[in-house]
């Protein structure tokens, strides 16, 4: 969707018309990649658990129908349930990831065969809806709600193809190479900037209201941080050095045992990475992937540096110092195109630095939109003004202390579920998500005049 609201009354009005083809054309494009992570394992793997961390693929399967057929079916549409038989199953708040493998589950050919008929009915009560009743499918919120959780669920059951043991099954060509030098700091000057979205038809709850905030100057890494210069902190005895760890990171490297990002080993002088069941040997120029909030923390330590905020995180992928104002996308309005960014799974790993130089912000920062989800140091909470929509449990519910904001996407985010304002949290333990980050800095005082 632009970055427009659309707001349409009759079925044959041509703005409505237009929306209608784009809601269609983004659930088929959802529902092709939801076909794809579920129909390159047997039935076997589908019912199994990878990990306690995730769930077994055939319960996403089910669970974004499930949803479409709350939000579409049954509230947008006002039709007669499908299924409401299987809605305790696939509530995510009453059934931990950890126990999803002993419930009931529908078996893959039944989820299968209610996706389809919730999908039909979805489609035949799309042809009639107005998209003026009420907010809820004004510019076809709704519908752009449920597009983005099924492409939300999609990275998530891409993280657990990840963590499959076995052959691999997922295929895709390399990201591109780079075509241009990126490395070094971008000064941010001193100012106000607007944060969040009052416009997007899309955005999300946690996004919203647009508000000034006023930083100070500060610098931020002009690309995420590679394996290269992670491998650097390994080599200097990161891991076993207290010095650079907070008192809980110390604590969870200990305990976990922590000595390399995630699905890394040693491959003699050097290391080896395994994606998606292959292993290959680390890329220096790629930015690290697959690390939690306390070892970025504690790399952005040891380098003089921090996690940046959320919010100078945002400044420097949306502000344009030119014109003043907040952009779409660190590129500008339009949407997200195969030379802007690594988004929609199209490739099966970041980018190497510089591969993207469209996609760079008017500052100079690149790559701030897909190949890596990115830490910041910002615990999750409501943008002031926050209003929940359409419920609780989407985004309020996870404000407080527990989790840290990561921006920007990654190689398995699809557009339609990323933007200059899209927020993600999760545990600062958390690394099977396809996580990294860059550091930031105050700027000196000398930095600060220039």
């Amino acid at each position: 969707m632009n970055g427009e609201t659309v707001s349409v009354g009759t079925t044959d009005h041509p703005e409505g018309e237009r929306l209608r083809g784009r809601i269609a054309a983004e659930l088929a494009r959802a529902r092709s990649r939801t076909a794809l992570l579920t129909e390159a394992v047997d039935d076997a793997d589908l019912m199994r658990q990878h990990s306690p961390l995730m769930s077994p693929l055939v319960w996403d399967l089910a669970h974004v129908g499930n949803q479409e057929e709350l939000w579409l079916v049954r509230d947008v549409g006002g039709r007669e349930p499908v299924r409401c038989d299987i809605d305790e199953l696939y509530d995510a708040f009453k059934q931990p990831r950890r126990d999803r493998p002993a419930l009931p589950l529908l078996p893959p050919a039944e989820a299968r065969a209610y996706l389809g008929t919730v999908r039909d009915k979805v489609h035949d009560l799309l042809d009639a809806v107005s998209f003026t009743d009420r907010p809820l499918v004004a510019a076809g919120f709704a519908f752009g709600m449920i597009v983005q959780h099924e492409q939300q669920h999609d990275e998530t059951m891409l993280a657990t193809h990840q963590l499959r043991a076995g052959a691999a099954v997922l295929h895709a060509p390399p990201p591109p190479e780079p075509t241009a030098r990126v490395g070094g700091e971008v000064l941010v000057p001193a100012g106000e900037f607007t944060m969040g979205t009052d416009s997007d038809p899309w955005a999300l709850d946690n996004e919203r209201p647009a508000h000034r905030v006023d930083l100070p100057a500060y610098v931020i890494d002009a690309a995420p941080v590679t394996n290269g210069e992670y491998e650097a902190f390994i080599a200097d005895g990161g891991y076993d050095d207290p010095r650079w760890w907070s008192a809980a990171g110390w604590e969870h490297r200990v305990s976990e045992q922590l000595v390399a990002p995630m699905h890394w080993r040693r491959d003699g002088d050097g290391w080896a990475y395994r994606r998606f069941g292959r292993w290959d040997p680390v890329r220096a120029d790629e930015p690290v992937v697959h690390v939690c909030f306390h070892e970025a923390q504690a790399y952005a330590a040891w380098a003089g540096k921090r996690l940046p905020t959320e919010a100078e995180w945002e400044k420097a992928a949306r502000w344009d110092p030119a014109t003043g104002r907040s952009r779409r996308y660190p590129w500008g309005d339009g949407d997200s195109t195969e030379a802007h960014a690594n988004l929609d799974q199209r490739h099966l790993r970041p980018a190497p630095v510089g591969a993207y130089p469209a996609g760079a912000s008017p500052l100079g920062v690149h790559q701030l939109i897909g190949d890596v989800w990115e830490w910041t140091s910002t615990t999750f909470r409501g943008h002031p003004g926050f209003t929940a929509f359409p419920y609780r449990e989407y985004s309020e519910v996870f404000f407080g202390d527990d989790y840290r904001v990561l921006r920007g996407g990654s190689f398995g985010t699809d557009r339609s579920a990323c933007r200059g304002t899209f927020r993600n949290w999760d545990y600062p333990i958390r690394r099977q998500i396809f996580s990294g980050f860059r550091c930031a800095r105050d700027a000196a005082p000398d930095e600060s005049r220039r």
